[in-house]
């Protein structure tokens, strides 16, 4: 790795210093950064739209706003498990090519808000080529756990996104 490189990358993880918000799927803990949390909501009806794919719960209207909400469980290739009391939307900003979608994503239950230092993170780990963890921020050691902090503009695909804002203009048209 050339000197530029290792400057890049410790310039990268100082960015990622901050506070993020953690929730648990399954036994694993993950970490977005609280600016892009606009709020937290317990689960409410979601109406299914066809022709989404698979990782789509569907959509919710929130305050009179149609928004998609994925299934982070799906999403991650994770078995699917019947949604409890803890189970929660937490509703963010993501920035994608054609602007800033907001949308819902479903998950097991919300832990804290962590403050994580730079001291805390490391890069994500190297799968080879065939593995795209381009989603995962970095890992952050924080006591015992182990927080992936993933960049919620990065866990959906442009593509993905589109095809999203397509079902909630459509959707929200019904309206």
């Amino acid at each position: 790795m050339t000197a530029t490189k290792i400057g890049e990358s410790t310039a990268a993880l100082i960015a990622k210093a901050g506070k993020y918000l953690t929730f648990q799927m399954g036994k694993e803990v993950y970490g977005i950064e609280i600016l892009k949390v606009q709020e937290i909501i317990g689960m409410m009806p979601v109406t299914h739209v066809p022709k989404t794919p698979d990782f789509v719960r569907g959509v919710i209207n929130l305050r009179g706003k149609v928004i998609p909400v994925i299934e982070l469980r799906s999403k991650f290739g994770m078995e699917k498990r019947e949604d409890t009391e803890r189970t929660c939307i937490v509703v963010v900003q993501v920035v994608w090519s054609a602007g800033t979608v907001t949308m819902g994503m479903l998950v097991d239950e919300v832990s804290e808000v962590l403050n994580v230092t730079r001291e805390q993170i490391e890069a994500p780990p190297s799968f080879g080529a065939s593995v795209d963890t381009d989603f995962i921020l970095g890992m952050g050691k924080v006591g015992q756990k182990v927080v992936m902090l993933l960049d919620v503009d990065k866990v959906l695909a442009n593509e993905e996104i589109e095809t999203l804002g397509k079902a909630n203009t459509i959707e929200g048209q019904d309206k």
